[in-house]
Order: C-alpha cells, then structure tokens, then sequence
C-alpha cells in the first residue's frame, strides 16, 4: 500500500499502437516518446514548468540508446530542468514507471511527474555475432596499422551474420506464446472461449472510439489516428478459420494469431501529482493510486509463466483488506486470451487457491461485464513497456465517466512476473 499523501491520476496520453514495420517502422522509442510526452505537455499546459520527474521505459532497445526518459523530457516541451531517468520490466514496465512517480509524490520527494513507457519491434537492436565483435574491438584498441590488421586473422564469412533479440525465455528456451499454450492445456481453455474474448476485445475497443471515449487519450501520429491493429468486423467465424501459431504439431494448440496479441510499435504516459499541486495548477483529479504490487512464479519448475498476477492480486487483496468483487472495473492485459481466461479460471478454483494461494476459500467469479469495458490489448495491440500506462489512463478515465468507484489493473509479463494496481475515485 502507498504509504503517505495520497497520489492523483491526472490523465493520459498515448499515440495509436500500431503494427510492427507499419506506420512507425522508422521512428524508434524516442521519437514515440517525444510526440507523447509532447501531447501530454500540450494537453496539461505544462510547457517550460518542471516536473520532478519523468520515468520511462523500453524493453526493446539499442545499445546506443541513452537515458530515454530524459532525453524524451529533454524534447518536450518541459523545462530542461526535469530530470528524467528510464526503467524496465518487461509488459509490466510502464505500470512501474507509474509506481516510482506515485512512491516519490506519496514520500514527499517530488509533487508531479509524469511516468510512461514506448517499445518498437520493428526498431530492433540487431548486432554482429560475439567473434566478430571480439575483433572489433580488439582492432579499436589497436595501436597500429599492422595490430588492426593482425585482430582479423582467421576471419570468416560467418562470422558476418547477425545477432537478432531472442523471442524465448532465456531459462527455458520457449516463446511467451509456448508457454502460455502450456497454461492453455492445463486449465483446459477452450479455443472458441479465447476466440470469443478477442472478438468482445475489438468490438468493445471500435465502440469506445465511435463514441469519443479516446478523443482526448489518442494523439494522432504518421498519419494514424487510430489503432491499426482494431478490426472493428471481426468475427467467430473469422477467426476460427485460422491455424495454431506456437503448437502446430499437436493437434491440440489452440492460441492462434488472432487471440494472441501482435507484435506492436507504441508510446503512452500519464501524469500523476499530489492533490495540492493539481489544485494549485488547475487539474482535475480523475482518481487516486491506492497501490502497486508485484510477485513471481517459479515458471522454470512448472508454474505457469503468465499466472503471477493470479498471486499478486491475491497478496494486494489481502493487503489492503478488500476482496476480488470489491471492484467496480478490472482492467486486465490481454497478452493472450488464454492468459486472461487462465486468471480468472484460478481465481475461481478451490484448490488452486488453497494450495498456491494459501487461502481458505476461492478469490470468486468477477462480473464480466466489468472487465476491460472498452477493449484491451487484443485489439489495440501490445507495446511492451506502453501497455501499463495505457491502461492506468483508459481506467482513471472510466472511473470519472462513473463517477466513483475502484479499478483493479492486472498486468502479466516476461520472467513470470505480475504487476498489479488499484485505483479509487
């Protein structure tokens, strides 16, 4: 539980996610986290004040790459005098970019600040394999001419081909998506039930624009308005014509292209203050951060990768004396339907909650109506490090809209991590 003066949501920004090698093939995180922070200087009236700080994050990234969250705030219209500083977790990145502003404006460090995250897949770090760096480096260090050449002995065309970011979970060599196939069969989710929450994802997301839920949270970019990843005419039907994407041998794979989330380009951001500098500013609150919880699993040993938020939930919950239907909205990241649908599942099951929970009773069944009432990740798409963001500024909107009430946002990344929230208005 944030410990301290309470923490206020004052709104978000992100500019449309969009397809890897699409609309943003060419810009690259900073140039996503500019326009956004940008937008949300603009938005705020916020330019040449100083913040007392600005946290970003990116999961895919250059080495080249410097401080982005300071370099971002160093272009956006800021005072020059706001420091900035970059961090990562994984899909749960810009959810503890949040985090870090709420503690230091809880603590009495800062009174404003702005915490948000951008990933490219279409940007990525490719690089010479490890021999030919070797000679590169050791041809840098070289003092003469005949030392530069002598680093190239031996060398072979081979050695020429590219290093590419790894898509596996370094400790046991399988994809996210694998992974997730493996929750998939073990609490026996069914294709059509993951086929149907993608579809409710994109119908949902396609409502939410047509009525103006979005028209002050999405900032145009590259000539994209929209996210565009939505297909607002999808269909069961549409999507049961389609293959398995990560088990294709069994027979039994069942997360396809379709109910899995993309590979996605995107920025988003929100900014947070205590209530007296919104006050003094002018800003609305539209809700308050009451807390931010992480746990793990031991994936590596057997537990699935993606159910850490089932247990962060549970030890939030416990923490702040509330129980999972104590909620008015639940925004849950939709890194594949099967994930969400395996959340839920444990949340309800006796013995998955006694035995990995420790609990004397389930957690219970969530309202579905209540769950990411306009659309998630499925439809708008997965910028790593910009999903937690989004969805802080998608809730903290609805709370408003409401008039009240309590949001639990859950989000699963990499490494068997959760990240977990609640906000209140």
């Amino acid at each position: 539980m944030l410990q301290g003066r309470p923490v206020a949501v004052l709104g978000g920004v992100r500019i449309p996610f969009c397809r890897q090698n699409t609309a943003y093939a060419d810009v690259g995180n900073l140039g996503m986290s500019v326009r956004t922070l940008g937008a949300l200087v603009e938005k705020f009236g916020l330019h040449g004040q100083q913040l007392g700080e600005v946290a970003m994050g990116a999961v895919i990234k250059h080495a080249s790459d410097w401080n982005l969250g300071r370099e971002a705030a160093l272009s956006s219209g800021l005072s020059a005098l706001t420091p900035g500083i970059t961090l990562q977790r994984a899909c749960g990145t810009s959810l503890d970019t949040i985090n870090l502003i709420a503690t230091k404006i809880a603590t009495g460090q800062i009174e404003s600040g702005i915490g948000g995250g951008s990933d490219t897949t279409s940007d990525v770090p490719i690089v010479y394999g490890k021999s030919l760096r070797r000679r590169l480096l050791a041809a840098n260090a070289a003092k003469t001419t005949k030392d530069k050449l002598a680093a190239f002995k031996g060398f072979r065309l081979r050695e020429l081909k590219p290093d590419f970011p790894g898509v596996a979970e370094p400790r046991t060599g399988k994809s996210m998506g694998e992974h997730c196939e493996d929750m998939a069969k073990e609490w026996n989710i069914a294709r059509d039930s993951q086929d149907e929450l993608a579809v409710a994802s994109h119908r949902k997301l396609a409502a939410a624009y047509e009525r103006g839920f979005f028209d002050d949270l999405v900032v145009s970019f590259r000539g994209v308005s929209r996210d565009n990843i939505l297909r607002p005419d999808t269909s069961l039907e549409k999507l049961a014509t389609l293959k398995p994407a990560f088990d294709r041998i069994s027979g039994r794979g069942t997360l396809t292209a379709a109910n899995s989330t993309p590979l996605t380009d995107g920025a988003a951001a929100c900014l947070l203050a205590s209530d007296a500098w919104a006050a003094a500013h002018g800003h609305e609150v539209l809700c308050h951060i009451r807390d931010v919880h992480v746990s793990a699993v031991d994936f590596v040993h057997g537990e699935g990768l993606l159910m850490a938020p089932t247990v962060a939930v549970a030890e939030m919950l416990a923490r702040n004396g509330l129980t999972l239907q104590d909620f008015d909205l639940y925004e849950i990241h939709e890194a594949f339907a099967a994930q969400v649908l395996c959340t839920l599942r444990a949340w309800e099951s006796e013995d998955y909650c006694r035995s990995r929970l420790g609990l004397d009773a389930p957690l219970g069944r969530i309202d579905p109506e209540k769950m990411n009432p306009v659309g998630s990740s499925l439809a708008a798409g997965h910028p790593f490090a910009a999903t937690g963001a989004r969805i802080v500024a998608t809730a903290a909107k609805q709370l408003k809209e409401r008039g009240g009430g309590r949001a639990l946002v859950s989000i699963c990344t990499a490494g068997g991590m959760g990240v977990v929230a609640i906000l209140e208005r």
